[in-house]
């Protein structure tokens, strides 16, 4: 399943995205807490991480590439090494669970709680994100088909949605 499912917890939007990876949960749990390694998929540096970093109730600051956008403050809500990550990005909640495959692989389940009128922004840009964590350095997906295709899909249900905001490029 490459997009995102979207359902609601109240008025909020939570996108779900399912991926299988072929490295085991705990190189997984590497891609998603080592610096380097979130640099090359996830969308801002994340200040403070490292492997001490996460732990519930630690802060973290994101900064994004050439001041693209306002720096954000988050916490780390849950850590259980190397099963399941969840922190505050914002105002936003993103929670990544991994579970073995019997393949060696990871079967890695991605929620993210948005808000109404970025749903289908966000969507296409975590599609994007978890494309380059799936992939590595294999070509993305183009972001405006995929946000076109979610703002079809989202507006009935959440109303009108928001593009990138002013300076910061497509494809995230």
């Amino acid at each position: 399943m490459d997009n995102a499912t979207l359902y609601l917890e109240g008025a909020r939007p939570v996108l779900r995205f399912e991926r299988v990876l072929p490295r085991p949960p705990e190189e997984v749990w590497r891609a998603l807490t080592d610096r380097e390694e979130l640099s090359v998929w996830f969308p801002s540096v994340i200040d403070g991480a490292g492997p001490e970093a996460w732990a519930a109730g630690a802060p973290l600051t994101f900064t994004f590439p050439g001041g693209e956008g306002p720096a954000l403050t988050g916490e780390v809500l849950e850590a259980d090494r190397p099963r399941l990550l969840a922190y505050t990005w914002g105002g936003e909640t993103l929670r990544f669970e991994l579970s073995p495959r019997p393949d060696g692989g990871t079967r890695l389940v991605f929620t993210y709680r948005s808000v109404p009128g970025t749903a289908a922004r966000n969507a296409a840009g975590w599609q994007i994100c978890l494309a380059r964590l799936t992939d590595g350095p294999a070509p993305a997906p183009d972001w405006r088909p995929l946000f076109d295709g979610y703002v079809t899909a989202f507006e009935p249900v959440l109303g009108p949605q928001e593009g990138p905001p002013a300076g910061v490029g497509r494809e995230r």
